[in-house]
């Protein structure tokens, strides 16, 4: 990993110990908003300049967003620095928002003086006791002592197993101490078990379940790209040539054009590998869950299948769906493990199990996807800007969605040639996720194109994030796609709701004129004949560019299955 042990010791503040820490963890950016609380931090992050890079943020939300981002988009440890009281509770959406995405971060914030706590002194409040529910770990220091032993671990734990964010809340006081530092990284914790060792027999059991299945299928989620096993499902699949899928979060760990690959599953995922999953002998899952988003009503999910569950965190394992083979264990350890077990096979041998997902596939095509990607008329859909988006970025850009029906499009509609290219908010769905989340993507991945797409509602969320983009100038690329509603809403209460738009129709300002007053250039097209010229100007500028989209105002994304129905319930209309 990133870490370094040190031996010598120095007399040195507690908030000089932090900054060296994090040096010793390799951390390089931070994103964060100053404070009373947390301002000798500051200072001492400002005295040493070149060391770690500060990204201020403009509300304590977007700068923990773009502490994700950034951890999702290079595979490290985000860090996010915040003030006490408001400071501290404005961060808790992107720390639940990372516990339930499983993304590592470590989070500070700054604390009143230890004298002072339990008195209501000027914010002070209990954020340790406020996060406790959605991080894998919290502490507070009260003493500069403490400070690089508890760095230490808050690192170790974010990154291990199953990643997630650790909160580490510094009062004041610590801050200001003096103590003398030295630095041992942290790489084992009594009790905690971040790893298990793979079952043996478990493994075999999955290898003799496998080679007699007639209609295997293979779900995939983040687990992969989280344990780095992209290549050995990759190898796996080659191999296997089982036909396979992935959930939202799992996107871009195998290249979208795998012939293996049948589609995404889930609530707007693609009608085949949802119909099928009610219809397959074996059920592989690896690395993934089995959310509510993925199974529908759970006492009708795969209940004729054999589940074999590859998953590391235990807890995961028979929590919603009773796996026949669990197998806790690390993903690419598993998937390499069983595949040695198995023997090659061609695609024949499944030949007439991948003629029905051609069937499911086609009714999909002909009454969803073709009259999305190609509508008759000029105006714009959804489905047409991401496909073009797609095609006008070669497929190798990072796409990072928010929440709601464009968030569906882009997974459905996007392709990927590499991992970590599909970063979106999965479990929590937090809208304004996106705009700060592609600033730290960008940050983390200078070398690739980044393109946030983005609802109206959305942006407005947290579009204030714009003047990071000015201060820095970072060069990320924002596709709103404009319908001037609350799309998934509305399209709930169009279809559950009898058309009552109670709240969801928008009343937006002139998002060009904002974001020009922020220094970026921007463009507004509403028909289609305007948008391949748009998005080469957007593939093309050096800097920030920001594109508005006006689309179909009450455009539906389907297929869908409906809230608690049974996959094989999935319309497509």
């Amino acid at each position: 990993m990133e870490t370094e042990n040190q031996t010598t010791t120095q007399r040195i503040s507690g908030a000089d110990a932090f900054v060296k820490a994090l040096v010793y963890e390799g951390v390089d950016t931070i994103f964060g908003y100053p404070g009373g609380a947390n301002m000798p931090i500051y200072d001492a992050i400002y005295r040493a300049e070149g060391e770690v890079t500060h990204l201020m943020g403009r509300h304590e939300q977007g700068a923990i967003h773009a502490a994700q981002g950034y951890a999702r988009a290079s595979g490290k440890c985000g860090v996010v620095l915040a003030t006490s009281g408001p400071g501290a509770t404005n961060i808790i959406t992107g720390i639940a928002d990372a516990m339930i995405d499983s993304t590592p971060l470590v989070c500070f914030t700054g604390q009143v003086p230890y004298n002072l706590i339990g008195t209501d002194a000027f914010q002070e409040c209990d954020i340790t006791g406020i996060s406790m529910p959605c991080t894998k770990w919290n502490y507070q220091i009260k003493d500069a002592d403490d400070i690089a032993e508890i760095i230490a671990k808050a690192f170790y734990i974010a990154r291990s197993g199953r990643p997630g964010p650790v909160l580490i809340d510094i009062t004041k006081n610590a801050q200001f101490q003096e103590t003398d530092f030295k630095y041992q990284a942290c790489e084992i914790i009594n009790s905690y078990i971040p790893k298990p060792q793979l079952n043996e027999s478990a493994v075999a059991a999955a290898i003799a379940t496998i080679r007699t299945a007639e209609k295997p299928f293979l779900i995939w989620g983040q687990g992969v790209i989280l344990s780095e096993a992209e290549q050995a499902l990759k190898d796996f699949l080659d191999k296997t040539q089982i036909p396979s899928a992935s959930t939202l979060l799992g996107l871009s760990a195998l290249p979208s054009d795998h012939p293996t690959y049948t589609g995404m599953v889930g609530m707007h995922g693609n009608y085949a590998p949802n119909k099928l999953t009610n219809s397959c002998d074996v059920l592989i899952a690896v690395g993934m869950r089995f959310d509510d988003r993925v199974t529908g009503n759970t006492a009708t999910y795969a209940t004729q299948a054999k589940v074999i569950h590859i998953e590391l965190d235990p807890a995961e394992i028979d929590k919603n769906i009773p796996a026949t083979i669990p197998v806790n264990a690390d993903a690419k350890e598993a998937l390499s493990a069983i595949s040695a077990g198995l023997d090659a096979q061609s695609k024949d041998k499944y030949a007439s199990w991948y003629a029905e997902f051609d069937a499911f596939y086609q009714e999909e095509k002909n009454e969803v996807i073709l009259p999305e990607v190609a509508p008759e008329g000029d105006q714009l859909t959804m489905a047409q800007v991401v496909e073009n988006i797609a095609k006008t970025f070669h497929r190798d850009a990072i796409i990072v969605s928010d929440v709601g029906q464009h968030q569906m499009k882009a997974a459905r509609y996007s392709a990927f040639n590499k991992s970590r290219s599909h970063i979106t908010s999965g479990g929590l769905g937090t809208m304004g996720f996106s705009l700060p989340a592609a600033i730290g993507a960008k940050v983390a991945c200078p070398e690739r194109e980044v393109v946030a797409i983005i609802g109206d509602g959305g942006f407005q969320m947290t579009l204030q994030e714009l003047g990071m983009i000015l201060d820095y100038n970072i060069a990320v690329k924002i596709v709103v796609l404009n319908n001037e509603f609350l799309g998934m809403v509305r399209q709930w209460q169009e279809l559950f709701f009898d058309n009552r738009y109670a709240s969801t129709p928008l009343k937006n300002p002139d998002f060009v004129k904002l974001a020009e007053s922020y220094g970026i250039t921007s463009l507004k097209i509403d028909h289609k004949s305007a948008l391949n010229d748009a998005l080469a100007q957007l593939r093309d500028h050096q800097s920030a560019m920001f594109l508005e989209c006006m689309v179909v105002k009450e455009e539906n994304v389907f297929p869908m299955i409906a809230s608690g129905a049974t996959v094989t319930d999935i319309r497509l209309k």
